[in-house]
């Protein structure tokens, strides 16, 4: 099942995150889908994470997520990857920049009757509205 769930996880990575097949998530997310760190303005269930997803393509049109190690146990499935991508729309209300932008993050997941139910992710959002020039490293 550990094994199968890194697959299942490494396909939604590829589909959805870097093909930018939202329509996907149809399919492979679970409709009661509970994001436990949720995105700023991130609603409830599967349409809260396609909301979600959908602000990072709109901001990040060629948003791409690398997966650098996975690890799973039962239902769970760590990753830790690199997001990259460059800043063409409005994030978070930061207008475009045009800058790049590389990020690590760690994600704790849940496949659970072959849909993906859960999700906890951690990232370096410092660092990442420090490459959009948010504000500057050290500033207070």
């Amino acid at each position: 099942m550990s094994e199968e769930n890194k697959r299942f996880m490494r396909r939604f990575v590829k589909e959805v995150i870097n093909q930018k097949n939202l329509a996907a998530l149809d399919e492979l997310v679970a409709d009661e889908f509970l994001e436990h760190l949720p995105f700023p303005g991130q609603g409830p269930g599967r349409a809260g994470l396609k909301d979600a997803i959908s602000a990072f393509v709109s901001a990040f049109p060629d948003l791409h997520w690398t997966i650098d190690e996975q690890i799973a146990e039962g239902e769970k499935v760590v990753s830790r990857f690199t997001m990259t991508g460059t800043h063409r729309g409005e994030f978070l209300g930061i207008p475009a920049t045009d800058r790049p932008i590389k990020v690590w993050g760690v994600v704790i997941d849940v496949v659970r009757d072959g849909r993906f139910a859960e999700s906890r992710i951690i990232m370096d959002s410092l660092s990442l509205m420090q490459q959009l020039g948010a504000f500057a490293p050290g500033e207070d």
